[in-house]
């Protein structure tokens, strides 16, 4: 069993910023490729990003320029900085191995509300 406990998710006005974060075991932050998935209620789970072991970064487009992706090897941890976020953000956010998923962990609820 892998474990991956997210955190920093909460309440913010749109235009806010939040700061994600996931804890992972130490092979999983050492040497895979790892994403944040998102699932709004209603909706099917998305990747929004993903962040390989030397710190190669993708996005999907509605997230590009708004969102970051990094890790920190040495704490086991990705993080997910977001910024200038919408409404349309409001998600549980999960981290994950990408492309090979593993057991996921409870998510932290993401809420962008006035």
């Amino acid at each position: 069993q892998v474990q991956l406990v997210e955190s920093g998710g909460g309440l913010v006005q749109p235009g806010g910023s939040l700061r994600l974060s996931c804890l992972a075991s130490r092979i999983i932050a050492s040497y895979y490729t790892m994403g944040w998935y998102r699932q709004a209620p209603g909706q099917q789970r998305e990747l929004v990003a993903h962040i390989t072991s030397s710190g190669i970064t993708n996005y999907i487009d509605s997230v590009k320029g708004r969102f970051t992706i990094s890790r920190d090897n040495a704490k086991n941890t990705v993080y997910l900085q977001m910024n200038s976020l919408k409404p349309e953000d409001t998600a549980i956010y999960n981290c994950n191995v990408y492309p090979s998923l593993y057991s996921w962990g409870q998510g932290t609820q993401v809420t962008v509300s006035s």
